[in-house]
């Protein structure tokens, strides 16, 4: 598949991830079945969309790849904490938003 492919695919389900992500610190305890399998789909796709553009454009493992996956890992695992953790949705608000910026930093300015 073509690199525009893989980036479509990884852009489309990180937003599908962050939004349901949101929507997990609102949403009612019955719809927490259906948003976990949502995120969990979603975050899988974002890790396969990610690194068949990795392979595709051949850029090695570098340090703002590492960060990237940090934060990947952080927002998938967010949605849970959602709704074990109702009290804390503001702050995991914040981390979540943290996270996405941090990683939408590393893919344009690539530090290191």
């Amino acid at each position: 598949m073509s690199p525009t492919i893989y980036s479509i695919l990884h852009v489309a389900s990180v937003l599908v991830l962050t939004a349901y992500t949101f929507y997990a610190f609102a949403a009612a305890p019955e719809t927490r079945k259906r948003v976990l399998m949502i995120t969990g789909i979603a975050s899988l796709l974002a890790l396969v969309g990610g690194f068949g553009l990795q392979a595709k454009l051949q850029v090695g493992f570098p340090g703002w790849l590492i960060v990237k996956i940090v934060c990947w890992l952080g927002l998938s695992a967010l949605a849970g904490f959602g709704y074990r953790r109702r009290g804390a949705a503001g702050t995991l608000s914040v981390i979540a938003i943290v996270l996405a910026l941090v990683a939408i930093v590393m893919v344009y300015t690539k530090p290191f």
